[in-house]
């Protein structure tokens, strides 16, 4: 059953400033639903968790639905649920903590279509401990990981391979069950970077073979922040630094300071939001993955009729996100006209598709395009067909 766009429309008060926004990727709008549930949570009455008045029933409740909602976005267990201010901190935090367990030698394998937060916090990890980092490398040509060279890559001496499900840069969505599988293989662990990708698809981190999965709630709907889901069981052999009278319970042995009950309230109303949108009745986690189906129909169809106009444009731009498997996000450098130049003039026409390489440093080097910068068009699924014919009549006006 398709989206009833207007109706989603209609739930984001920021739609009304008539901005055609395909920044997508580097975070969506949000629904009122949201800002509410933030806004109830905080005014409260609210304390520090506990139970036996209001306010304290009011935090210990907000973890809970918190850990339960991200459990059935993904696929996984609410003991499995780490909170964390965004994916780089969490990335940053767990790097250190699984890095205790190193020493010279052994090898990490990180890949070169990664935004920088899944890159540069394992690699100095690795290098703080005489550890060694091996590559997965971007085929340019394909836009996808080279995999040809698996198994040299993951050997018997690597401990972890990180690795993104979904380019935030170009879209594409390598192999990772494929990768994890030779991960496993070798008795490695996988960390996979979601952000993109659960904004995008329906998620089972066991089909994945992620042992670490994190996605950020602000890339659908949510307020800033972060959550990682992982085997309990996983979780309960690492041991962070921590303060002496913090609890060692898991996960909340990995959440320093007191949490944000009304973030967490808000990311729980997002995926709420999320399910709210599934044509069927059945379980929030049926309903989630009902509704990422209808999601994904939109925003290919959106993606086509983007593809097609910019071929129209010929040899004026280069399109780099060509990967057979891939989200709905466009990434593309101009032949004649710089980026820049033409989101500035974008903006000008309350257009928003911002110029950049977005944080994906070793994507952007890889594909070696001799510019500075890129546009990148992302979709979300409030953006429909008008928004649509705005952007590629201002594309073709510009470029």
């Amino acid at each position: 059953m398709s989206l009833d766009v207007a109706a989603i429309r209609d739930q984001f008060p920021s739609l009304a400033s008539g901005i055609a926004h395909f920044d997508g990727p580097g975070g969506t709008q949000t629904p009122a639903i949201v800002g509410e549930a933030i806004a109830k949570t905080l005014t409260g009455p609210l304390s520090n968790r506990g139970t036996g008045t209001a306010s304290e029933d009011n935090a210990t409740a907000a973890v809970g639905a918190f850990r339960a909602a991200v459990a059935d976005l993904l696929g996984g267990v609410p003991e499995g649920v780490v909170y964390g201010r965004s994916a780089t901190q969490i990335v940053y935090d767990f790097s250190r903590h699984l890095a205790k367990g190193w020493r010279p030698g052994d090898e990490i394998v990180v890949s070169q279509l990664d935004h920088d937060s899944n890159v540069r916090p394992w690699i100095q990890a690795a290098e703080a401990v005489g550890a060694t980092v091996h590559w997965l490398r971007l085929d340019p040509a394909t836009a996808d990981l080279d995999l040809s060279a698996l198994e040299e890559v993951i050997g018997e001496r690597t401990r972890l391979v990180a690795l993104t499900a979904a380019s935030n840069l170009l879209g594409t969505k390598p192999a990772v069950a494929r990768v994890a599988a030779r991960a496993h293989a070798v008795g490695a662990l996988v960390w996979v970077d979601g952000v993109h990708y659960t904004a995008h698809a329906a998620v089972d981190v066991a089909a994945l073979g992620a042992d670490f999965f994190v996605c950020s709630p602000y890339k659908f709907f949510g307020p800033h922040c972060a959550a990682l889901i992982a085997d309990p069981a996983l979780l309960q052999t690492i041991t962070p630094d921590k303060l002496l009278p913090s609890t060692d319970l898991v996960p909340e042995r990995f959440e320093f300071g007191t949490l944000p009950y009304e973030i967490m309230a808000g990311a729980t109303a997002a995926i709420d939001f999320i399910a709210s949108l599934s044509p069927v009745d059945g379980s929030r986690r049926e309903r989630i993955l009902a509704a990422e189906q209808s999601i994904d129909d939109h925003e290919l169809a959106l993606r086509r009729r983007i593809e097609q106009g910019l071929a129209e444009l010929g040899d004026s731009i280069t399109l780099h996100s060509v990967a057979a498997d891939r989200t709905p996000t466009l990434f593309f450098t101009l032949r004649r006209t710089e980026a820049e130049q033409v989101y500035r003039s974008l903006q000008q026409r309350d257009i928003l598709a911002p110029a950049g390489d977005f944080y994906a440093y070793e994507t952007f080097r890889a594909l070696n395009t001799g510019k500075p910068a890129g546009i990148r068009v992302g979709l979300a699924p409030y953006n429909d067909d008008a928004e649509v014919d705005r952007l590629l009549t201002a594309l073709h006006e510009l470029v």
